[in-house]
């Protein structure tokens, strides 16, 4: 059998490509401008946070939101999880902060929360949540007030999770700000993109001067400019670096993709939450984890991870998949367990990983397969049955 299973398929539709072709007929400014404006209000209005900031990608909204939070709280520590993307730990390191590490609840891929709380203390200046492939990684709402109470920020880290909520309410909405993803594979896709989230206005401020050389004239807050002005009269007005800043900037192109994709992403968020349902209940639950925690999950592909630590079964599954030409990657998202990357070796100690378990499980026995909106039931079923008979 041949399912021919990418993992991913038609993110970009034709009507994606007619919108666009119709906007660049008009000779427009292809550069950030007003469409990018009319975008940033219309995911703030549909994630319900006050402000929105478009950039290039979702590592460069890791980047410049860690930065913000550097100019804002200064250097300490950092908790989060060696389960994720390499922004996530690179943009902690690039700004001067230390990672802490914190294990995974295998029910969520997330931060274990109750091993958060137990690595507080006066050197955290923020928790990085990684919502980690559509899951909730919320678990112990009195993360939320121990996190107030000490004045520790949380940053959410969505980029595959849009749309995933934590008791009805959205995440991305829980903390000082949020990062969202628009690459191809995502639950919505600008090509590459992403977006920073806060309805904090002074962290708005700095992260529009960030994403743009650091320049004032990017901050919408007059007092802001206003005191820059006034303590540099040496200066051009609209020449003034506040910070060592970066240009992480989207395109007018951009914007209007993200525009026309975020009027089905409701849609296509009930799809793939339907067939991941579909994937976990026909799965062999005595191989393979189906008791996933799903409330509230927004999926974003499918979690095939062996129950137990098993070589020969691990080696047939791949076998298996790769005959059916159904594309995978192995340690799930991001390359496993990221302690065991090279470009942390100096950073940890050699043998760190091995305080992890749940993390290195899926980094050895863990898969993540593609999901999307056009997959069809029957093929989801055809592929349940295929593992099963592994």
């Amino acid at each position: 059998m041949n399912l021919n299973w990418p993992l991913m398929e038609n993110n970009i539709t034709r009507q994606d490509l007619d919108v666009l072709i119709d906007f660049l007929k008009d000779e427009p400014i292809l550069t950030q401008s007003s469409k990018v404006k009319v975008f940033e209000q219309e995911w703030s209005s549909w994630l319900g946070m006050e402000r929105s900031v478009f950039v290039n990608s979702g590592a460069s909204a890791n980047l410049i939101t860690m930065a913000a939070l550097k100019e804002m709280k200064g250097v300490g520590e950092v908790i989060v999880s060696p389960f994720g993307w390499v922004s996530d730990i690179a943009a902690i390191l690039q700004n001067g902060f230390t990672p802490v590490f914190v294990d995974i609840d295998a029910k969520t891929m997330s931060m274990d929360n109750q091993q958060i709380l137990e690595k507080l203390n006066n050197r955290t200046r923020a928790v990085l949540m990684i919502h980690i492939q559509g899951f909730d990684g919320f678990t112990d709402d009195n993360l939320f007030k121990e996190l107030n109470d000490r004045d520790i920020s949380l940053i959410e880290d969505v980029c595959e999770s849009h749309g995933a909520t934590h008791n009805g309410q959205k995440l991305g909405t829980f903390g000082l700000a949020s990062n969202f993803s628009f690459y191809y594979a995502h639950h919505m896709s600008t090509i590459e993109g992403g977006m920073v989230c806060t309805n904090d206005q002074e962290f708005y401020q700095i992260i529009r001067m960030f994403r743009s050389h650091g320049m004032v004239r990017e901050a919408t807050d007059n007092s802001t400019k206003e005191r820059y002005i006034n303590e540099n009269p040496d200066l051009n007005p609209d020449f003034i670096f506040a910070f060592p800043a970066y240009n992480v900037r989207n395109t007018e192109i951009g914007a209007v993709l993200g525009r026309n994709q975020l009027k089905r992403l409701d849609d296509n968020i009930i799809k793939r939450t339907r067939n991941l349902k579909l994937f976990l209940e026909n799965l062999d639950s005595s191989r393979f984890r189906t008791d996933l925690r799903i409330e509230g999950s927004s999926n974003y592909a499918f979690n095939l991870i062996l129950r137990e630590a098993d070589d020969r079964l691990c080696e047939k599954v791949m076998n298996v998949l790769r005959e059916n030409k159904v594309e995978f990657r192995r340690g799930s998202a991001g390359g496993g367990n990221q302690l065991r990357q090279p470009y942390l070796k100096g950073i940890v100690s050699p043998d760190v990983y091995k305080f992890f378990p749940e993390v290195d499980h899926i980094h050895f026995y863990g898969f993540y397969i593609g999901n999307y909106p056009t997959l069809k039931e029957d093929r989801i079923l055809q592929l349940c049955a295929l593992l099963n008979k592994v």
